[in-house]
């Protein structure tokens, strides 16, 4: 046991969504710290651009939403993991943003698909593996797992049920000694709103008469979060809290990374609804 209170073993770890962003930021870093890391990707091009940075990460092909790259996954952890595996990083994850009344009911379901069901897989099939090592899990919330906000009402419920799933999955896995963490990052410097924001151009066109009652709204909100990006934390702060819920004698249920994180658990706890929705709107340069 070190000085810090962290176990010095290193054993093998899964970061799904490793390709960008906070999971890429997780695989370097805990590369650097001695595991042996398996980073979920989609993509072949994508692991070797983590491998040319870090040679010994194992990339793995993976989609959380397809049953049969999952299973895959799980068989070619286990071949070389057959003590089992000491910790699972559930990072994968999208951002469909836009108002709800215009939200495609199969981008809906693809943001639960991806967000919940697929981590949720991804869990229930490591789970004999993390249960031989007593293992760790770690999931991905966000600040929007712990309020809402004009336009990512769609993302912001599949973190809530995160939320909630963490929660009894920390309950049920007790008796064989499997601690598990959700880390809640605030505005992150990541391609994910890049990402969802550019496909919303798509949205632009087909529903053109919705747009135009939301169009002054969003615009305010999207050169508001242009601004706010540039003072957003690094993936690389998120990537410390994970590695320590992985490392910790007593990991902490709850991991809340960056300031309006902390403003807005108490905020969100002690101030009315409709002065929160006030604030929200002055924030994002909108009109709530």
């Amino acid at each position: 046991m070190s000085s810090t209170g962290e176990s010095t073993a290193k054993g093998a770890i899964l970061i799904t969504g490793a390709s960008s962003g906070i999971g890429r930021a997780c695989a370097l870093h805990l590369d650097v710290l001695g595991f042996t890391v398996f980073a979920g990707v989609r993509k072949e091009a994508d692991g070797d651009a983590l491998r040319a940075e870090a040679p010994r990460i194992r990339p793995i092909i993976i989609d959380v939403t397809d049953r049969d790259l999952v299973a895959a996954a799980v068989s070619e952890i286990q071949t070389a993991c057959p003590d089992g595996l000491h910790g699972l990083v559930n990072n994968a994850g999208i951002a469909v943003v836009g108002p709800v009344e215009a939200l495609a009911i199969e981008e809906l379901r693809r943001q639960f698909e991806v967000n919940v069901i697929g981590q949720i897989a991804v869990t229930q099939a490591l789970l004999p593996l993390l249960r031989k090592a007593r293992g760790r899990v770690v999931i991905m919330g966000s600040i929007f797992g712990l309020l809402s906000c004009p336009y990512v009402g769609a993302y912001a419920a599949s973190k809530y049920a995160l939320e909630a799933l963490t929660d009894s999955l920390r309950m049920e896995l007790v008796p064989w000694g499997i601690a598990v963490s959700i880390v809640e990052p605030g505005r992150m410097a990541t391609s994910i709103w890049d990402k969802s924001l550019g496909a919303m151009e798509g949205w632009r066109e087909r529903n053109g008469e919705i747009h135009t009652l939301y169009a002054d709204s969003m615009a305010a909100m999207l050169r508001k979060s242009s601004s706010l990006a540039q003072t957003s934390a690094s993936p690389e702060r998120v990537a410390r809290k994970v590695a320590h819920a992985l490392t910790a004698k007593t990991p902490r249920t709850r991991y809340r990374v960056g300031r309006d994180v902390r403003f807005w658990v108490p905020a969100r706890r002690i101030l009315p609804d409709r002065f929160c929705d006030w604030v929200i709107g002055l924030m994002l340069g909108g009109h709530t």
